[in-house]
Protein backbone atom coordinates (compact mmCIF):
# COMPACT_ATOMS: atom_id res chain seq x y z
CA UNK A 1 0.00 0.00 0.00
CA UNK A 2 1.04 3.71 -0.29
CA UNK A 3 2.11 5.55 2.69
CA UNK A 4 3.32 8.43 3.82
CA UNK A 5 6.53 7.66 6.31
CA UNK A 6 7.97 9.34 8.58
CA UNK A 7 12.09 8.20 8.96
CA UNK A 8 13.78 10.86 10.35
CA UNK A 9 12.95 14.49 12.20
CA UNK A 10 13.89 17.76 9.95
CA UNK A 11 12.27 20.95 9.64
CA UNK A 12 9.62 20.31 7.22
CA UNK A 13 10.93 22.33 4.59
CA UNK A 14 13.24 19.47 4.08
CA UNK A 15 10.59 16.97 3.17
CA UNK A 16 11.38 14.32 5.95
CA UNK A 17 7.85 12.62 5.16
CA UNK A 18 8.48 9.99 1.85
CA UNK A 19 5.95 8.08 0.12
CA UNK A 20 6.58 4.63 0.14
CA UNK A 21 5.02 1.02 -0.58
CA UNK A 22 4.20 -0.68 2.96
CA UNK A 23 2.91 -4.50 3.59
CA UNK A 24 -1.38 -3.88 4.30
CA UNK A 25 -1.77 -3.87 7.80
CA UNK A 26 -3.46 -6.97 9.20
CA UNK A 27 -6.16 -7.02 12.17
CA UNK A 28 -6.17 -9.26 15.07
CA UNK A 29 -9.89 -10.49 16.75
CA UNK A 30 -10.83 -6.81 17.77
CA UNK A 31 -9.68 -4.86 15.37
CA UNK A 32 -10.88 -3.17 12.12
CA UNK A 33 -8.99 -2.87 9.02
CA UNK A 34 -9.82 0.38 7.46
CA UNK A 35 -9.49 1.16 3.68
CA UNK A 36 -9.30 5.43 4.04
CA UNK A 37 -10.16 7.82 1.49
CA UNK A 38 -8.92 11.07 3.15
CA UNK A 39 -7.09 11.95 6.10
CA UNK A 40 -6.78 15.43 7.63
CA UNK A 41 -3.30 17.10 8.25
CA UNK A 42 -2.82 18.73 11.76
CA UNK A 43 -0.32 20.58 13.65
CA UNK A 44 0.15 17.72 15.74
CA UNK A 45 1.52 16.34 12.49
CA UNK A 46 3.97 18.88 11.99
CA UNK A 47 5.37 18.37 15.95
CA UNK A 48 6.32 15.16 15.17
CA UNK A 49 8.03 15.74 11.89
CA UNK A 50 10.25 18.36 13.09
CA UNK A 51 10.67 16.31 16.21
CA UNK A 52 9.01 18.40 18.97
CA UNK A 53 6.76 15.40 20.04
CA UNK A 54 8.27 11.76 19.20
CA UNK A 55 7.18 9.09 17.99
CA UNK A 56 7.57 6.02 19.73
CA UNK A 57 8.29 3.91 16.60
CA UNK A 58 11.22 4.60 14.61
CA UNK A 59 9.18 4.68 11.37
CA UNK A 60 5.75 6.08 11.70
CA UNK A 61 2.85 6.90 9.63
CA UNK A 62 1.09 10.09 10.80
CA UNK A 63 -2.03 10.98 10.65
CA UNK A 64 -4.67 10.69 13.27
CA UNK A 65 -7.73 11.73 11.75
CA UNK A 66 -8.91 9.51 8.74
CA UNK A 67 -12.17 8.23 7.19
CA UNK A 68 -12.71 5.81 5.00
CA UNK A 69 -14.19 2.26 5.06
CA UNK A 70 -14.01 -1.45 6.88
CA UNK A 71 -12.81 -3.74 4.29
CA UNK A 72 -11.52 -6.36 6.89
CA UNK A 73 -12.41 -6.98 10.95
CA UNK A 74 -11.56 -9.49 13.21
CA UNK A 75 -13.63 -12.35 14.09
CA UNK A 76 -14.51 -11.21 17.55
CA UNK A 77 -15.88 -7.54 16.10
CA UNK A 78 -19.54 -6.71 16.24
CA UNK A 79 -20.12 -3.40 16.50
CA UNK A 80 -19.15 -3.18 12.51
CA UNK A 81 -19.56 -4.87 9.04
CA UNK A 82 -17.36 -4.80 6.07
CA UNK A 83 -18.12 -1.67 3.99
CA UNK A 84 -19.16 0.32 7.15
CA UNK A 85 -17.62 4.37 7.16
CA UNK A 86 -15.80 4.96 9.89
CA UNK A 87 -13.70 7.27 11.34
CA UNK A 88 -10.33 7.38 13.77
CA UNK A 89 -8.93 10.20 15.95
CA UNK A 90 -5.99 10.87 18.20
CA UNK A 91 -6.76 8.00 20.92
CA UNK A 92 -5.70 4.69 19.04
CA UNK A 93 -5.83 2.89 22.67
CA UNK A 94 -6.20 2.91 26.39
CA UNK A 95 -5.85 0.05 29.00
CA UNK A 96 -9.04 0.81 30.42
CA UNK A 97 -7.93 -0.36 33.96
CA UNK A 98 -6.56 2.26 35.51
CA UNK A 99 -7.92 4.80 37.88
CA UNK A 100 -8.05 7.67 35.13
CA UNK A 101 -10.12 5.33 32.41
CA UNK A 102 -12.19 4.00 35.11
CA UNK A 103 -13.31 7.26 36.19
CA UNK A 104 -13.79 8.40 32.13
CA UNK A 105 -10.74 10.38 31.92
CA UNK A 106 -8.34 7.95 29.48
CA UNK A 107 -6.95 10.98 27.68
CA UNK A 108 -4.96 10.71 31.06
CA UNK A 109 -4.02 7.16 31.07
CA UNK A 110 -0.68 6.16 31.13
CA UNK A 111 -0.66 3.42 28.99
CA UNK A 112 -2.64 4.89 26.26
CA UNK A 113 -1.34 5.15 22.63
CA UNK A 114 -1.96 7.62 20.08
CA UNK A 115 -2.78 7.61 16.29
CA UNK A 116 0.28 8.36 13.80
CA UNK A 117 2.35 8.56 17.25
CA UNK A 118 2.20 4.94 18.49
CA UNK A 119 0.50 3.49 16.02
CA UNK A 120 0.73 3.97 12.04
CA UNK A 121 -1.95 6.19 11.49
CA UNK A 122 -4.08 7.80 8.13
CA UNK A 123 -1.28 8.92 5.82
CA UNK A 124 -2.13 5.42 4.29
CA UNK A 125 -4.51 3.31 2.06
CA UNK A 126 -5.04 1.07 4.95
CA UNK A 127 -4.54 1.56 8.74
CA UNK A 128 -5.93 -1.01 11.68
CA UNK A 129 -7.77 -0.18 15.17
CA UNK A 130 -9.34 -1.76 17.90
CA UNK A 131 -13.32 -1.67 17.09
CA UNK A 132 -13.58 0.21 20.36
CA UNK A 133 -11.78 3.37 19.30
CA UNK A 134 -13.41 3.79 15.68
CA UNK A 135 -16.48 5.78 15.03
CA UNK A 136 -19.66 5.80 12.67
CA UNK A 137 -19.91 8.96 10.27
CA UNK A 138 -22.88 10.54 10.30
CA UNK A 139 -24.18 10.72 6.14
CA UNK A 140 -24.48 14.53 6.28
CA UNK A 141 -20.86 14.82 5.91
CA UNK A 142 -18.98 13.65 3.12
CA UNK A 143 -15.59 12.02 3.54
CA UNK A 144 -13.39 15.47 3.39
CA UNK A 145 -15.86 17.64 5.30
CA UNK A 146 -15.69 14.66 7.79
CA UNK A 147 -12.02 14.21 8.66
CA UNK A 148 -11.16 17.74 10.64
CA UNK A 149 -13.88 16.90 12.49
CA UNK A 150 -11.92 13.76 13.81
CA UNK A 151 -9.31 15.90 15.49
CA UNK A 152 -9.75 19.81 14.88
CA UNK A 153 -13.64 19.10 16.02
CA UNK A 154 -13.24 16.56 18.79
CA UNK A 155 -10.87 18.40 20.39
CA UNK A 156 -12.45 21.46 19.78
CA UNK A 157 -15.44 20.18 21.32
CA UNK A 158 -13.22 19.21 24.77
CA UNK A 159 -12.10 22.54 25.23
CA UNK A 160 -15.42 23.91 24.83
CA UNK A 161 -16.95 21.65 27.60
CA UNK A 162 -14.00 22.32 30.03
CA UNK A 163 -14.03 26.19 29.44
CA UNK A 164 -17.98 25.53 30.67
CA UNK A 165 -19.76 28.05 29.14
CA UNK A 166 -23.14 30.01 30.39
CA UNK A 167 -24.64 31.68 27.34
CA UNK A 168 -23.97 35.60 27.55
CA UNK A 169 -20.71 35.75 28.49
CA UNK A 170 -18.09 36.97 26.18
CA UNK A 171 -15.84 33.91 24.56
CA UNK A 172 -12.35 34.63 23.28
CA UNK A 173 -10.73 32.32 20.82
CA UNK A 174 -6.43 33.05 20.37
CA UNK A 175 -5.87 31.24 16.94
CA UNK A 176 -8.37 30.75 14.42
CA UNK A 177 -7.56 27.85 12.12
CA UNK A 178 -9.07 23.95 11.87
CA UNK A 179 -10.39 23.88 15.67
CA UNK A 180 -11.59 26.86 16.66
CA UNK A 181 -13.33 27.90 12.94
CA UNK A 182 -15.63 24.95 14.03
CA UNK A 183 -15.74 25.79 17.80
CA UNK A 184 -17.33 28.91 17.02
CA UNK A 185 -20.06 27.36 15.09
CA UNK A 186 -21.28 25.38 18.21
CA UNK A 187 -20.67 28.14 20.52
CA UNK A 188 -23.23 30.26 18.05
CA UNK A 189 -25.47 26.94 18.33
CA UNK A 190 -25.43 26.46 21.88
CA UNK A 191 -24.72 29.76 23.36
CA UNK A 192 -26.29 32.20 20.05
CA UNK A 193 -26.15 34.85 23.32
CA UNK A 194 -22.75 34.85 23.48
CA UNK A 195 -20.69 37.26 21.39
CA UNK A 196 -17.40 36.06 20.18
CA UNK A 197 -13.50 37.96 20.13
CA UNK A 198 -11.17 36.54 17.68
CA UNK A 199 -7.58 37.13 17.99
CA UNK A 200 -5.59 35.68 14.88
CA UNK A 201 -2.63 37.27 12.82
CA UNK A 202 -4.05 36.44 9.66
CA UNK A 203 -6.07 38.73 7.34
CA UNK A 204 -7.90 35.37 5.67
CA UNK A 205 -8.29 33.83 9.04
CA UNK A 206 -9.91 37.42 10.27
CA UNK A 207 -12.29 37.71 7.49
CA UNK A 208 -13.37 33.68 7.99
CA UNK A 209 -14.58 34.18 11.61
CA UNK A 210 -16.24 37.25 11.17
CA UNK A 211 -18.51 35.43 8.26
CA UNK A 212 -19.18 32.63 10.89
CA UNK A 213 -20.61 35.27 13.78
CA UNK A 214 -17.66 37.02 15.41
CA UNK A 215 -18.39 40.38 16.46
CA UNK A 216 -14.80 41.49 16.85
CA UNK A 217 -11.39 40.44 15.44
CA UNK A 218 -7.63 41.65 16.21
CA UNK A 219 -4.32 40.40 17.08
CA UNK A 220 -3.10 38.78 20.14
CA UNK A 221 -2.00 41.60 22.39
CA UNK A 222 -4.51 44.18 21.05
CA UNK A 223 -7.55 45.44 23.56
CA UNK A 224 -11.08 43.90 22.54
CA UNK A 225 -13.79 46.44 23.81
CA UNK A 226 -15.04 44.01 26.50
CA UNK A 227 -13.39 41.79 29.22
CA UNK A 228 -13.92 37.91 28.33
CA UNK A 229 -15.48 35.66 30.45
CA UNK A 230 -14.11 32.50 28.91
CA UNK A 231 -11.32 32.57 26.25
CA UNK A 232 -9.76 29.40 24.68
CA UNK A 233 -5.96 29.48 23.27
CA UNK A 234 -5.67 27.16 19.87
CA UNK A 235 -1.78 28.83 19.42
CA UNK A 236 1.33 27.15 19.76
CA UNK A 237 2.83 30.57 20.86
CA UNK A 238 3.28 31.07 24.25
CA UNK A 239 3.00 34.90 24.66
CA UNK A 240 -0.23 34.18 23.70
CA UNK A 241 -1.32 32.48 27.18
CA UNK A 242 -0.09 36.09 28.98
CA UNK A 243 -2.55 38.51 25.90
CA UNK A 244 -5.37 36.21 26.60
CA UNK A 245 -4.89 36.42 30.61
CA UNK A 246 -4.56 40.27 30.04
CA UNK A 247 -7.92 40.37 28.75
CA UNK A 248 -9.97 38.13 30.95
CA UNK A 249 -12.41 39.41 33.50
CA UNK A 250 -12.51 38.21 37.09
CA UNK A 251 -13.68 35.26 37.76
CA UNK A 252 -12.89 34.10 34.02
CA UNK A 253 -11.15 30.82 32.69
CA UNK A 254 -8.52 30.65 30.00
CA UNK A 255 -8.38 26.96 28.76
CA UNK A 256 -5.34 26.17 26.63
CA UNK A 257 -5.31 23.74 23.94
CA UNK A 258 -2.05 22.73 23.00
CA UNK A 259 0.62 19.59 23.49
CA UNK A 260 2.90 22.44 23.83
CA UNK A 261 3.83 25.64 22.92
CA UNK A 262 6.70 26.66 20.60
CA UNK A 263 7.52 29.45 22.41
CA UNK A 264 7.69 30.35 26.27
CA UNK A 265 5.38 31.47 28.26
CA UNK A 266 6.73 34.86 29.60
CA UNK A 267 6.33 35.65 33.05
CA UNK A 268 3.12 36.40 34.67
CA UNK A 269 2.93 38.96 37.52
CA UNK A 270 0.73 37.56 39.68
CA UNK A 271 -1.21 40.65 40.59
CA UNK A 272 -1.93 41.76 36.73
CA UNK A 273 -2.84 38.25 35.14
CA UNK A 274 -3.42 36.05 37.53
CA UNK A 275 -4.90 37.50 41.09
CA UNK A 276 -8.99 38.14 41.17
CA UNK A 277 -9.94 34.21 40.77
CA UNK A 278 -8.83 33.84 36.69
CA UNK A 279 -8.46 30.40 36.12
CA UNK A 280 -5.92 28.49 33.78
CA UNK A 281 -7.42 25.13 32.56
CA UNK A 282 -5.22 23.32 29.91
CA UNK A 283 -6.96 20.36 27.64
CA UNK A 284 -5.07 17.06 27.33
CA UNK A 285 -5.52 14.81 24.49
CA UNK A 286 -9.08 13.51 23.80
CA UNK A 287 -11.58 10.63 25.24
CA UNK A 288 -14.24 8.23 23.10
CA UNK A 289 -16.87 9.70 24.91
CA UNK A 290 -15.35 13.14 23.44
CA UNK A 291 -15.98 11.90 19.57
CA UNK A 292 -19.08 9.71 20.40
CA UNK A 293 -21.10 12.79 21.93
CA UNK A 294 -19.42 15.51 19.02
CA UNK A 295 -20.10 13.53 15.77
CA UNK A 296 -23.92 13.51 16.33
CA UNK A 297 -24.06 17.10 17.41
CA UNK A 298 -21.82 17.93 14.51
CA UNK A 299 -24.41 16.65 12.28
CA UNK A 300 -27.75 18.46 13.67
CA UNK A 301 -26.14 21.98 13.76
CA UNK A 302 -24.74 20.89 10.73
CA UNK A 303 -20.92 22.09 11.20
CA UNK A 304 -19.64 23.03 7.60
CA UNK A 305 -15.41 22.61 7.44
CA UNK A 306 -13.81 24.97 5.46
CA UNK A 307 -11.22 22.24 3.90
CA UNK A 308 -8.48 22.91 1.01
CA UNK A 309 -7.86 19.27 -0.18
CA UNK A 310 -4.38 17.94 -0.88
CA UNK A 311 -2.99 14.47 -2.87
CA UNK A 312 -0.93 12.39 -0.19
CA UNK A 313 2.00 13.18 -2.05
CA UNK A 314 2.03 16.50 -0.82
CA UNK A 315 1.96 15.66 2.56
CA UNK A 316 5.18 17.88 3.44
CA UNK A 317 4.14 20.47 1.41
CA UNK A 318 0.62 21.22 3.29
CA UNK A 319 2.59 20.95 6.36
CA UNK A 320 4.83 23.55 5.65
CA UNK A 321 1.57 25.58 4.91
CA UNK A 322 -0.18 24.65 7.98
CA UNK A 323 3.72 26.34 9.87
CA UNK A 324 3.44 28.95 8.05
CA UNK A 325 -0.19 29.97 8.51
CA UNK A 326 -1.47 29.92 4.85
CA UNK A 327 -4.38 27.65 5.09
CA UNK A 328 -7.67 28.89 5.55
CA UNK A 329 -8.92 26.23 7.90
CA UNK A 330 -8.79 22.76 7.83
CA UNK A 331 -6.15 20.33 5.48
CA UNK A 332 -7.50 16.90 3.79
CA UNK A 333 -5.48 14.48 2.10
CA UNK A 334 -6.79 12.89 -0.42
CA UNK A 335 -5.21 9.07 -0.29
Amino acid sequence: MRAMILNKHAPIEEKPLELVDLPKPTVDDRQILIKISVCGACHTDLDEAEGRLRPTKPSIVPGHQAVGNVADKGKDVTKFNIGDRVGITWLYSSCGKCDFCLAGNENLCSQAKWTGKDANGGYAEFTAIGEDFAYPIPEEFSDSQAAPLLCAGVIGYRTLRLADITDGQKIGLFGFGASAHIVIQIIKYKFPNSPVYVFTKTAQHAELAKSLGAVWTGRSGDQPPDKLNKIMDFTPVGQCVRDALGVLEKGGRLVINAIRKETPVPPLEYAKYLWLEKEIKSVANVTRQDAEEFLPLAARIPIAPTIEQFPLSQANEVLCSIKNSRLRAAAVLQI
